[in-house]
């Protein structure tokens, strides 16, 4: 029976978690939080370790002797991967590669390098060094952590005033675990991600996810539609500039997420995971629009096999994520009424009931969320507008 060690426990991993049981794997968790829901899956090996503390975990997988090392939509771990697979010479990603993955200010210099399009941009560790770069701005730019996810600690910055200028440096420095900050050109235009699987050195392109996101001055993503909308032309353009992403980040084997926005010079870069996409996109909204179980081919990919990334249909899907109003979250009902009608595929919750709902700063403040699958566009418009107002959020 092979081995596959699973870094995080928490519910972004617990697809990956029960699918490898499925597989046949023994599965071995690794979480610092001894309450991790991954720990209570039945047969599964649970070691109350830290995903980033890197010579622990090198530890335990030698001690398992290990066929394949992961993670699910979560950079944290993915130095921590890459050590792990160098370390017993297992499939996957160089720590180089996981360092331009998951450190932004690595990514650009490695995409510039490589003429990938990006957006100007400049890297800073203190405030003067900040002022400065804001002056290369005339009306706007965005400013983002080098080092952490989840849109937490990025900005639109519109007002150059000294004042408003030390609250957005302090507010993304915070965020920022190796001290760099990166101010950037704010890029106008529609946003996409898109979902790839490299096999062998090839990058396989396996849907593009049309993103809407709250917009100013937070962009917290909202809500994702696959297969984009846009037409073939534009959707070529933006699948060979994730390819030359992925391709200069040196992601050989196993899953990217590439997340682009489409400008009035073409599609640039935003930024590119080495692990599968978050947000219910990989693994929900990718086996309802194709019928590719990119969970199933990222395990398969960690223990050196060949995935199947045959395409079954063609389907549409869809996630919206619901934000009542800020304040105490005291109620929730209609998600059963909601999930009877036609499309809907589930409705979940990302709040516990007595918890507070801030305000939408970074995709951890959101509330909840529907999944609708159809076989058009149209289908799964008239099932979220059907379903939305039948959920309702008693907040206090």
């Amino acid at each position: 029976m092979k081995k596959i060690m699973i870094l995080g426990g928490s519910l972004l991993q617990l697809p990956a978690i029960k699918q490898a049981k499925k597989m046949g794997l023994e599965v071995i968790v690794v979480d610092m939080n001894p309450e991790a829901i991954g720990f209570k899956e039945d047969g599964v090996i649970g070691l109350l370790i830290s995903t980033i503390d890197t010579s622990k975990v090198i530890e335990a997988a030698r001690e398992y002797c290990i066929d394949g090392v992961m993670t699910l939509a979560s950079d944290m771990p993915m130095q921590t991967v890459a050590a792990v697979c160098e370390d017993l010479n297992l499939p996957g990603i160089t720590p180089q590669t996981a360092l331009n993955a998951t450190n932004k200010a690595e990514m650009r210099m490695c995409l510039k390098k490589c003429g990938v399009p990006i957006p100007e941009f400049y890297i800073v560790r203190e405030w003067n060094e900040f002022y400065d770069a804001s002056k290369n701005f005339v009306e706007k730019f965005i400013v983002k952590p080098a080092d952490n996810s989840g849109n937490r600690g990025i900005k639109l910055v519109t007002d150059f005033s000294l004042a408003n200028l030390k609250e957005a440096y302090a507010y993304s420095k915070q965020y920022s675990r190796d001290g760099r900050i990166l101010l950037e050109e704010y890029m106008e235009g529609d946003e996409f991600s898109v979902e790839s699987i490299s096999i062998h050195g090839v990058c396989n392109i396996i849907q593009i996810t049309d993103k809407i996101t709250s917009g100013k001055p937070y962009f917290v993503e909202m809500g994702h539609t696959q297969p984009s909308r846009y037409d073939t032309v534009k959707l070529k353009y933006i699948a060979s500039v994730a390819k030359m992403g992925v391709e200069a980040l040196g992601i050989n084997n196993g899953p990217s997420h590439t997340e682009i926005k489409y400008t009035a010079t073409g599609p640039k870069v935003v930024e590119i995971g080495a692990r599968l996409g978050g947000d219910f996109i990989t693994t929900h909204l990718v086996p309802l629009s194709t019928g590719i179980d990119m969970v199933t081919a990222n395990i398969k990919c960690a223990i050196g096999e060949v995935p199947d990334i045959e395409k079954k249909y063609e389907k549409f899907s869809a996630i919206h994520f619901l934000q009542p109003k800020s304040g105490r979250l005291k109620s929730v009902s209609g998600i059963a009424e909601a999930e009877a009608v036609d499309g809907v595929f589930e409705v979940g919750l990302l709040k516990h009931i007595g918890e507070v709902v801030p305000d939408v700063r970074n995709s951890l403040d959101r509330v909840a969320y529907i999944i609708v699958q159809g076989d058009t566009s149209d289908e799964i418009m008239v099932s979220c507008e059907k379903a939305i107002p039948l959920i309702h959020f008693e907040i206090e």
